[in-house]
């Protein structure tokens, strides 16, 4: 997308800004940290000016590649390989279905999205909550919310960083769900939080404290700006980016000054708005844009790199449908490795879709499918096999294309009718009525993953010990 000597353009930027503007740290432990480190104040008590020189020996101390653990080894992922991997929509504060419509998030809904996220191999890990459950009290919603996540899936999960009680709780759970003590959490890093800034330039006290929680722990830290040409960002593109940058690079800083190591990622949510109505758009040219661009800094990092699927759609149509395509291409040509919001987001991130999830589930087994290397040489192409299918045969019967499909690990889903033979036979459904067939069979045919009942029992224990002591204080 752009050339080394733009890409050189925009590191440079991101520094200017960062030693003559500074970033507001509204957190004293965090302000403290980067003072003691040489940071100066800017000119507000809690505005950080911060060096090009921090920056760049902080740049030495971060990590390239590394594991995220599972409960379930097999679902152990790592982050800056080529291994991409794709998470279900976060933090939607509504759910909706054909059946029942669009309704506020509740624990119900909350509980069989992660069942649908465990039941595709497509997906995997849960970042955060697919939608928010406002039925239960958010001074005990985290714990609820953490123990369905290491109970009905066996998958990575993520932690919520909204105060320092709730990482806390977060790190206990992942404990007990692993059998780790602290010292073998520290080795093998097994939760992750989205650290999202206050742009423009602004870091708040809790998302400080999730920063230095999780790095003094070795877990992974994703810092992603939500940065809004137009809005809370320049309105040109390369305004955004050197924004984007210099809050990614602020965050990193006081991630390596915690701990130098600590699991590190390079967030990237720069879009535009429509600037007839403020409202935010995605997989849009400039949405698209900025992945692409945005992978090239976090290469120029040597940091994994996360973006997302997004779309602003208000139903399970066209609309949606491109909008995600466009995204995903982004996305992918960025060569991310950590996908956010891959399955159900609908309008902006306000709803999370039963249909939705799993026609983008389709969707990114197609991209997969997309990813694959292509065969080189004679015995892995099958040169019998192709022959044979010029002569009457089909490429879908071939052993060498079965095989592939195995190997990406497909799950049926919109192509496929089941006990049809074919779409009139079905019924002709349109797409949406078809995805709404397909996700209740995935949550009819959903098994819990195996778990020690003396794990499930230390869990349950917690969560009736802390839900008595009345969880996190909160005045909201």
């Amino acid at each position: 997308m752009l050339s080394e000597d733009e890409i050189e353009f925009i590191h440079e930027s991101s520094l200017k800004v960062l030693e003559q503007i500074g970033v507001e740290v509204m957190s004293a432990e965090g302000r403290e940290l980067l003072l003691r480190a040489g940071a100066t104040r800017g000119k507000a008590d809690d505005v950080i000016l911060i060096d090009r020189g921090m920056v760049e020996e902080c740049l030495k101390t971060t990590r390239n590649s590394f594991k995220l653990h599972a409960r379930n080894s097999d679902n152990t992922i790592e982050f800056g390989t080529d291994q991409i991997c794709f998470a279900p929509v976060g933090s939607a504060p509504h759910s909706s279905d054909m059946d029942r419509g669009r309704r506020s998030g509740n624990h119900s809904d909350y509980r069989d999205f992660l069942r649908l996220a465990q039941q595709l191999n497509i997906i995997h890990l849960t970042s955060g909550y697919p939608v928010e459950p406002i039925d239960i009290h958010p001074s005990i919603r985290h714990i609820e919310c953490l123990i369905d996540l290491a109970v009905l899936t066996d998958k990575v999960f993520h932690a919520y960083s909204l105060g320092r009680q709730r990482n806390l709780d977060a790190l206990e759970i992942i404990k007990i769900a692993r059998g780790l003590d602290d010292e073998q959490l520290s080795r093998e890093p097994s939760l992750l939080t989205i650290i999202n800034s206050n742009s423009p330039l602004r870091l708040d006290a809790n998302m400080v404290t999730g920063i230095i929680e999780m790095s003094l722990r070795n877990q992974v830290v994703v810092l992603t700006p939500f940065t809004l040409s137009g809005a809370m960002a320049p309105v040109t593109l390369a305004g955004a980016l050197t924004q984007q940058n210099a809050e990614v690079l602020s965050g990193l800083v006081i991630s390596q000054l915690t701990s130098p190591g600590a699991p590190f990622v390079y967030g990237a949510f720069t879009s535009n708005v429509d600037m007839r109505s403020g409202a935010p758009a995605f997989g849009t040219p400039e949405y698209m844009k900025a992945a692409l661009a945005s992978g090239q800094l976090a290469r120029r990092y040597r940091l994994p790199f996360r973006s997302s699927n997004t779309n602003a759609a208000n139903s399970v149509d066209a609309q949606s449908a491109y909008e995600s395509v466009f995204s995903l291409w982004g996305a992918i040509n960025g060569h991310a490795h950590f996908i956010l919001h891959a399955a159900g987001w609908m309008e902006g991130g306000l709803t999370a879709s039963f249909e939705k999830f799993v026609m983008d589930a389709d969707m990114l087994q197609m991209i997969s499918e997309y990813m694959l290397p292509i065969p080189i040489n004679e015995e892995e192409v099958g040169i019998d096999a192709m022959f044979q299918a010029g002569h009457g045969g089909h490429f879908f019967g071939t052993d060498h294309t079965q095989k592939r499909y195995r190997d990406a690990f497909y799950t049926p889903m919109i192509s496929d009718w089941r006990n049809f033979e074919t779409w009139s036979e079905a019924g002709s459904p349109q797409a949406m009525e078809h995805a709404n067939t397909l996700y209740k069979a995935l949550l009819a045919e959903y098994e819990e993953p195996p778990i020690d009942p003396a794990v499930r029992e230390q869990l349950e224990d917690y969560r009736v010990r802390r839900i008595e002591q009345g969880g996190v204080k909160t005045d909201f």
